[in-house]
């Protein structure tokens, strides 16, 4: 029996988030993947998030969204990338010169609520997508895996899913935008956060790395368009080659090393693989 979406973008998981799968549809990145397509137009694509240990942004996140992306673009949306000013420089540069990108200032709590709604006016997104985007937890705080409070070094991107855009997310450890979908049941994973992310979602994809389930929702939406529209491994390994020069790290070690949540780019590359195995 052939692998589903689903399927690769769990395996090999090191935290548990394979165990919130009951909790979602059993072909959450297809269902995901019609809903982004429900919602033609303009799409705003949040990532970006900071290490402590290394003071600015890790490997995964970023590519996830350029593949996302680039692949919405192919299909003839216009794609705006919000970060903030750890990874605004790092996407100007991995996505290229014609990437939109605008970065979302750290403040207050007001202040990055009139930010926010400034954005959505200016921009007027008919789709917002988050991958491994820091989302607050019920005390209004940003937790890292490791429940090291990383606030006053985040910028507060989530508030521009408390406005009623519609909005899919991916996540893969409990603290992301989006986990909010499972805020009551994360805690009872015992490898996964106790104080979990309360930002909820229209649609959500997890994966055991959330660079995989932006390929996930790439592949899904190649299988609806019958459209492969997924980066090569080539691109991939490439693109992580360009981080590691840019200084960004894998989260897991805080290294400037060509791996992603302590996958290698090899392993990274295989996943990819079989995804494109699976649409095909």
């Amino acid at each position: 029996m052939s692998q589903s979406i689903e399927d690769i973008i769990l395996q090999q998981d090191k935290r548990g988030v394979a165990e919130l799968r009951p909790h979602l549809s059993a072909d959450f990145c297809r269902q995901a993947a019609s809903y982004v397509l429900d919602h033609p137009g303009h799409t705003v694509i949040v990532t970006g998030y900071y290490i402590t240990m290394s003071g600015g942004p890790e490997t995964d996140g970023p590519a996830g969204a350029i593949a996302i992306g680039q692949a919405l673009q192919t299909l003839g949306r216009r794609v705006t990338y919000v970060t903030d000013s750890f990874t605004g420089p790092a996407m100007r540069e991995l996505a290229g010169a014609d990437a939109e990108v605008v970065e979302f200032p750290i403040a207050d709590v007001e202040t990055s609520r009139a930010h926010a709604a400034e954005i959505l006016q200016r921009l007027q997104p008919d789709l917002l997508l988050s991958i491994e985007r820091s989302g607050r937890t019920r005390d209004e705080t940003y937790l890292n895996m490791r429940d090291v409070d990383i606030t006053s070094n985040t910028a507060r991107l989530d508030y521009l899913f408390e406005s009623d855009v519609p909005s899919v997310a991916i996540g893969d450890g409990g603290n992301e935008i989006g986990m909010g979908n499972l805020a009551e049941v994360i805690p009872a994973v015992e490898r996964l956060p106790n104080n979990p992310s309360v930002v909820t979602v229209d649609r959500l994809i997890i994966a055991s790395v959330s660079n995989w389930g932006g390929y996930g929702l790439v592949a899904a939406l190649s299988q609806l368009m019958g459209k492969d529209l997924l980066p090569s491994v080539e691109h991939e390994t490439g693109m992580l080659g360009r981080m590691v020069d840019l200084g960004i790290v894998d989260g897991t070690t805080g290294e400037a090393v060509p791996a992603v949540d302590g996958f290698t780019a090899e392993e990274n590359g295989a996943v990819l693989e079989q995804l494109r195995q699976a649409v095909g």
